[in-house]
């Protein structure tokens, strides 16, 4: 059933843009107005446009989406039924959009997974494996739990990630910006006084003057170079072979390069155990979860790996021999393999790499922290030191 797109006016006045599902331009109009609506414009929804993703769902919106069609499907829900219950839950026009599409498509003897590849940008290669193969097997609600158990997951880990990089940053701006609040307004003021009357200043005061007027005089130079330093660095790293170079140095950084490894390896043993479990052949649910592997070295270290398993190589084995992965993941996929459990054993490897990473994430902050505080400190103090040691000195010859 096609979709519309309108303009109408409630009967206070005011303008409501959403979607509409009808048979025909008329029969939307008509279906407007029963709801009391006075349409202005209608126009019929660009198959096009809503394809390059402009009902994409967010990280959120896709968790959410997920977990209730699995409950909805759970609960012996026909499927369009359930897709349309969730569309008239949407409060968002993009979305619905997205959802009355799919409601369409369903209708109309089209498998879910198929209907979600008109929007790969909301619903990637994961996503709709999994989907076909829960479908497949008659078995699409548990199939969703375990999805949406994933992404929740996967948000979860995010969420770590970016604090373990936003609270450091933060503190060392606000560090930086107040050592350089010190040495751009206060110190100048204070040493003038000590240049301008002609005594032999200490040696950190000398030098405290010097890096103060350096501040002062080239600060906005050194401001527009950070700017475009920082500029070049991501344009670069959008190139193969500068990505490669930079992956390739976190991971040689010893508390980062753990943290990457273990991150990387948490979302490859998790899409693989949820993919293996719902009947996805080994090399398939390799090359599915290659999309969760987030380093450029990693990812061409699966690859090689899966050409191996390709020519018959055992998938521990193939791992072992990247010298890429963490030892656990190794081991636990090498006796997976051989015990018939390789499912089991990736799940319990990713539960065990999870815990390492939201550890070793929890001590760096709580040793960041006392650290952070402790360089400014010695910075401030340094510059205390560099004021008082002139005016003891001056005290000290008057007194004399």
């Amino acid at each position: 059933m096609p979709t519309y797109r309108y303009l109408a006016l409630n009967p206070e006045g005011r303008r409501i843009r959403d979607v509409i599902q009808a048979e025909s331009e008329r029969h939307a109009r008509q279906l407007l107005r029963d709801k009391g609506l006075f349409p202005r414009d209608l126009r019929a929804a660009n198959e096009a446009r809503s394809t390059a993703g402009r009902g994409r769902l967010d990280a959120n919106q896709l968790t959410d989406f997920t977990r209730q069609l699995a409950t909805l499907v759970g609960a012996a829900i026909p499927l369009a039924d359930a897709l349309q219950m969730l569309e008239r839950q949407a409060s968002q026009a993009k979305v619905r959009a997205l959802l009355l599409d799919l409601v369409a498509q369903v209708r109309e003897g089209y498998a879910l997974a198929d209907s979600l590849k008109r929007h790969p940008r909301s619903f990637d290669e994961l996503y709709r494996t999994l989907v076909a193969a829960g479908e497949k097997a008659g078995r699409l609600g548990p199939v969703l739990e375990r999805l949406a158990d994933y992404l929740e997951r996967v948000q979860r880990q995010r969420h770590k990630a970016r604090t373990a990089l936003i609270y450091p940053m933060a503190l060392m701006v606000v560090s930086v910006a107040v050592v350089a609040g010190l040495m751009t307004f206060v110190v100048p003021k204070l040493t003038e006084q000590f240049t301008q009357g002609g005594m032999q200043l200490p040696l950190i005061t000398r030098v405290l003057i010097v890096i103060s007027d350096g501040l002062v005089t080239l600060g906005p130079i050194l401001i527009a170079l950070f700017a475009a330093g920082g500029f070049a660095v991501s344009r670069l790293l959008r190139q193969r072979r500068w990505r490669l170079r930079w992956d390739g140095a976190l991971l040689r950084v010893t508390r980062i390069g753990e943290l990457v490894r273990v991150l990387n390896s948490a979302r490859l043993a998790r899409s693989m155990a949820i993919l293996v479990n719902s009947g996805i052949p080994v090399l398939e649910a390799l090359n599915v979860s290659r999309a969760t592997v987030g380093n450029q070295v990693m990812l061409d270290a699966l690859t090689g790996a899966i050409e191996k398993v390709k020519a018959g190589i055992g998938l521990g084995r193939a791992l072992d021999q990247s010298a890429v992965f963490p030892p656990m993941l190794v081991n636990m996929v090498a006796s997976g393999e051989s015990s018939g459990t390789l499912d089991h054993m990736l799940e319990r490897v990713a539960d065990s790499q999870e815990r390492d990473f939201n550890q070793q994430v929890d001590t760096a902050l709580a040793l960041f922290e006392p650290a952070m505080i402790l360089i400014l400190g010695g910075i401030v103090l340094c510059i205390v030191l560099a004021i008082l040691l002139p005016i003891m000195q001056l005290n000290q010859s008057l007194n004399l």
